[in-house]
């Protein structure tokens, strides 16, 4: 089928919107309509050379959300018209896999990262010529996506699936940090350092966990205006590094549990 696409084209180069021909989905596959992508700091990485094992043409984009338009024969548990987010790929083969540990999945690097499908096949072409996609096993950056559909997550009918997208990376990892890793319990403080996608999903989550303080730090103060922001109970403008004779923290300032 001929879909739309932004394409890198050579490493650093810009994004160019093309027409492309995309394959069917396999067995184990859906296809999604694209009805909105996130833009993660790690597409501009990719864009930019900064994963050796990335070949380009390629399509990114990797917090994808959309209706899913076709199955394949051995997906059972999704249907055309399911709303979708479009989450990260592992293989599902490997130890921390199969302990449900699937973001430290050994075979990631390669799954987000090659250009490729698992299979090592390219769905994704130009004129004959391949144009390489599967970025993190679904490349979104397109008005149509194919992806494995143990990698896609139902959502309700109503939920706003054009704002959903970042749940599929960012929104996951910075909440996934707090609650899964760090895992702190009721009124003990954090500091989230850096608040974009990511740390805003922290300071939610630490919302969440009960944390108190909650303190946010950034050196842009334009984020601080999203209504997610909120949630901090004090807020720090990172100022550039000077050298002092003396502590920057105060002998009898509490230390930061998180």
């Amino acid at each position: 089928m001929k879909i739309t696409a932004a394409v890198v084209p050579v490493r650093s180069a810009q994004f160019e919107i093309e027409t492309l021909d995309l394959a069917a989905p396999l067995a184990d596959e859906v296809l999604v309509r694209v009805v909105a992508s996130g833009m993660c700091h790690t597409d501009l990485h990719a864009r930019d050379g900064y994963f050796p094992n990335l070949p380009y043409p390629v399509v990114c984009g990797h917090e994808g959300a959309g209706i899913i338009e076709q199955v394949g024969t051995a997906v059972a548990d999704l249907a055309p018209g399911d709303a979708v987010v479009i989450s990260f790929p592992w293989c599902g083969e490997c130890g921390p896999c199969r302990a449900a540990r699937m973001s430290y999945c050994e075979r990631a690097r390669p799954l987000k990262s090659s250009g490729r499908r698992a299979d090592g096949s390219i769905p994704m072409s130009r004129n004959g010529e391949p144009v390489y996609s599967c970025f993190f096993q679904q490349s979104s950056f397109a008005n149509f996506a194919v992806a494995p559909a143990k990698d896609v997550v139902k959502i309700r009918r109503d939920a706003p699936i054009e704002m959903l997208g970042p749940l599929g990376c960012g929104l996951q990892t910075g909440a996934g940090a707090v609650l899964n890793v760090m895992q702190p319990v009721a009124g003990q403080s954090i500091a989230v350092y850096g608040v974009g996608g990511v740390g805003l999903a922290g300071l939610m989550a630490a919302r969440i966990a009960g944390c108190d303080p909650i303190i946010a730090v950034d050196r842009v103060p334009a984020g601080w205006r999203s209504p997610a922001n909120s949630v901090p109970r004090r807020r720090l403008k990172a100022a550039a590094p000077r050298r002092s004779p003396k502590s920057a923290r105060s002998p009898a300032a509490a230390p930061i549990s998180h």
